[in-house]
This record gives C-alpha cells, sequence and structure tokens, in this order.
C-alpha cells in the first residue's frame, strides 16, 4: 500500500476505535504509532518519535496552564460558588417570561469563565437549576436544553481546556487563545438569552414556566454572592490581556486565589482538598496522553503526505474558502454525532491547519471556529456528552435522555448561527487581539 492509503485506513481506524469505545489517546497513539512504522517500514523510527512526542509534551512549559486551570476549575465548584452566582441571576431575570432560563444561561456563563468545563458547568446546574424549574412548573425538555445548551460555554468561555489542547495541536498562543475567546462567547451567551426569550413568546408551550422570585436583593448579599467570582475572572482574564501575567502564572495565580477564597468561605475542607489534587490530576495526565498522541498522529500525516494531497484535491477542484469552510463545519457536526470535541480537535485540525494557513486565515480565529463546531457536537445524538452528563444528575426518572436531547436541539442551531457568524466576520474572534 502506498503511504496515502496507510495515512487513510489510519484515519478510519481511529474514528472506528474510538465509536466502539477504545480509550481516545491509545487509539490516537498506537494506530499512528503502527502507521509511521509501516509507510516507513521501521520500528526503531516509530519508537524515537513516541520518545520525543512524550519529551515535548511534558517538557513544554505552556502545558502547565493545564493542570493550574483545572485545580482552580474544580476548587470554585466544590466551593458552591456556581450556586452563588444562580441565586443571583435568578433574582435578575426571574420575573421575566422564560427568566429562570435566562438566569441559567447568565450564570452558566459566569462560571464558566473560572471553570473552563462544560461537563462541570452541566453537572452543577442540573442540580442547581433543573429542580427549581421544574418547582415552577417549566416544560421539563425545556429544563434539561437550557442546562445542556449554556454548559457549552465552559468550552468556549476562557479559561478553556479545549482552547488549550488546540492551542498544543496548532502551536498558538494559549494567552491569544483565551482572549480571542471572550467575545465569541459572549456572544453565544447573548445569543442563547434572545433564543429562550423568542421561544418563550413564540412557542410558550415548550418553554412554561411560571414567575420565579420577586423582589431586590440586598447590595450586601449580591457582592458576597458574586464578588468572588467576578474577582477571579478580572484577576485572571484581565492579568493576561493587561500582560501582567503569562498563562501560566495567570493559572497559579488564579488557583491560589481560588483555594484562598474557598478557605475563607469555609467551603473547603483537608478531605475535599484531596479529592481536589487527585481529580487535577488525572484529568492533566488524561489532556497530556491525548496531546502526546496528537503529536504522534501529526507526525503520521504528515508522513502519509495526506495534507498536501487534500490540498491537491482542493486545488484541483478549485474550491474557494466559503466552500472549504462549508466541508469543514459539516465535517465536524458529523464527527459531532459520533465522538468528543477532544477527538474532532485532534483528528481533523492536523489535517487541515495546512489547508488555512496558506489562505491567509489567522489560526487563533480557526481555533474559535473549530471549538464552536466541534462543541455542538455535545448536544447532538448519539455521543452528546453534556446530554449524557444531565441524565446521569438527574434523580427525576420521568425525564429521559430523549428528553434531554430534544430540548437541548434548538440551543444546537443558536450555536449554528452564531458558528456562521464568526465565520462570516472573524473580527469577532480576533478584535480584541494585541
Amino acid at each position: 500500500m502506498s503511504p496515502f492509503e496507510i495515512g487513510t485506513i489510519s484515519i478510519l481506524l481511529i474514528v472506528g476505535l474510538i465509536y466502539v469505545g477504545l480509550y481516545v489517546p491509545i487509539a490516537l497513539g498506537v494506530v499512528s504509532f503502527i502507521g509511521i512504522w509501516l509507510i516507513r517500514d521501521n520500528a526503531t523510527l516509530s519508537m524515537n518519535l513516541l520518545k520525543i512526542a512524550i519529551s515535548d509534551s511534558v517538557t513544554e512549559y505552556a502545558f502547565a496552564t493545564i493542570p493550574l486551570f483545572t485545580f482552580m476549575g474544580l476548587v470554585v465548584s466544590r466551593a458552591g460558588l456556581g450556586t452563588d452566582i444562580y441565586s443571583v441571576m435568578n433574582r435578575v431575570f426571574g420575573r421575566m417570561q422564560g427568566g429562570v432560563g435566562m438566569a441559567t444561561v447568565g450564570a452558566n456563563a459566569m462560571f464558566a469563565a473560572v471553570t473552563g468545563s462544560s461537563i462541570a458547568s452541566a453537572s452543577v446546574f442540573t442540580r442547581v437549576s433543573v429542580p427549581e424549574m421544574l418547582r415552577l412548573n417549566y416544560n421539563p425538555r425545556f429544563a434539561v436544553g437550557v442546562v445542556a445548551g449554556s454548559s457549552v460555554l465552559g468550552m468556549i468561555i476562557p479559561p478553556s481546556a479545549m482552547l488549550i489542547i488546540y492551542s498544543f495541536v496548532a502551536e498558538q498562543s494559549v494567552g491569544h487563545m483565551f482572549i480571542a475567546g471572550i467575545v465569541p462567547g459572549l456572544l453565544l451567551a447573548a445569543a442563547f438569552v434572545l433564543a429562550i426569550a423568542i421561544m418563550a413568546r413564540a412557542t410558550p408551550g415548550f418553554v412554561g414556566g411560571t414567575a420565579g422570585e420577586n423582589g431586590l436583593m440586598r447590595w450586601g448579599v449580591i457582592t458576597r454572592r458574586t464578588l468572588p467570582v467576578l474577582s477571579l475572572i478580572a484577576l485572571v482574564l484581565g492579568g493576561i490581556y493587561a500582560g501582567f501575567f503569562t498563562p501560566v502564572e495567570a493559572g497559579a495565580v488564579g488557583a491560589a486565589a481560588a483555594l484562598l477564597l474557598a478557605v475563607l468561605a469555609r467551603r473547603m475542607s483537608l478531605r475535599a482538598f484531596w479529592q481536589t489534587l487527585i481529580e487535577t490530576g488525572h484529568i492533566t495526565a488524561n489532556i497530556l496522553f491525548l496531546i502526546t498522541a496528537a503529536s504522534m498522529y501529526s507526525r503520521m500525516l504528515g508522513f502519509a503526505g495526506l495534507p498536501n494531497e487534500l490540498g491537491a484535491i482542493l486545488e484541483a477542484s478549485q474550491l474557494d474558502f466559503f466552500w472549504v469552510m462549508v466541508a469543514y463545519v459539516l465535517l465536524m457536526l458529523f464527527l459531532g454525532t459520533l465522538l468528543d470535541t477532544a477527538s474532532i480537535i485532534l483528528i481533523v485540525v492536523p489535517l487541515f491547519l495546512p489547508l488555512v494557513e496558506p489562505m491567509g486565515m489567522s489560526l487563533i480565529w480557526f481555533g474559535i471556529v473549530t471549538v464552536i463546531g466541534a462543541e455542538i457536537g455535545l448536544l447532538t445524538p448519539p455521543l452528546g456528552l453534556s446530554c449524557f452528563t444531565i441524565k446521569a444528575t438527574l434523580n427525576d426518572q420521568r425525564i429521559a435522555l430523549k428528553d434531554v436531547f430534544i430540548g437541548a436541539l434548538p440551543f444546537a442551531l443558536v450555536m449554528l448561527v452564531v458558528l456562521i457568524l464568526i465565520i462570516r466576520f472573524p473580527i469577532l474572534s480576533t478584535g480584541l487581539l494585541p
């Protein structure tokens, strides 16, 4: 077989192995290792490249952002700051039609800015928001759909684990990726709120619900419940944007500040602290394996010549930028029904980067498009991870997994509209870059 044929079969094999449940780094790493071996007929070369991939991942200074931001997000989650934010947002939006859903989006947006995890957001607000909406007679499908839809904000509003993974795969600045995610993340949150307002008027039966909490919350209570999160956001993102901190330094400062806030609020016991450290280690090791396997995969693609062949095919077909992006988005939407976000990024990005870069497009912008496109997969069957997380967290047997997917569908469509806007107007993602 030719190198091109081996590379093509390797990609299909990787997708198939991940789909049947094999651990993503193992599928990427093992198939890429064997692929390079077959292409060059040299097992020693494959072994040496694996050593280089592991060494580059472990010794990369920017990799320190992953455990630091992960620890910060877990501390914030365990400290119950998501519940505090939700209580304030519920007072702001609660009296409006569909207001509790809007409050969920607003709280998720703020929570995302200090956790960076869609799964954490889905888990927290399933416990906090869904029971409240059901108590107020909201449609159960809408209740779980709002949580599923708004939870994806955790992967686009910085600090985001997916933005970090993309920055490693595309060799871009983590700090620039964080800054580029601010406007698209806020735009997506605003689009969700607008969509809820429209649905509440156009399809009141789908939304349902009665008015939430009434009355103004005292400024002292508002300050006590929102100041910790707002301070962390200003410290971390403000420090990066102003140039006071590198992303690694911002992660260290944010982690220390989050721990201090949790201790002062008496919401962090020694046992919880130890569990947080262990969980941080597990997540960090998982991402390290992902990045190492992705490095091997990128090398295998290079040896197989797949990016060059794909570029030649596109050039021969005379496809312009518009059709390349249409094909890219459709591919991500298709893979989103099969794979998780990290897998999509690791498989697709190394294949398309050599095509996008010669077009003169910003790779930072391309990263935002990639993450949003891949995140739509969190809401689509059969492998919508946010939907599965919500169903696993729910204690209400009346709500089936099918109800979660149906409720999340309008928010997946809203994400697609925002994605098209960002593709059409790249300034939305690059406007804040220095």
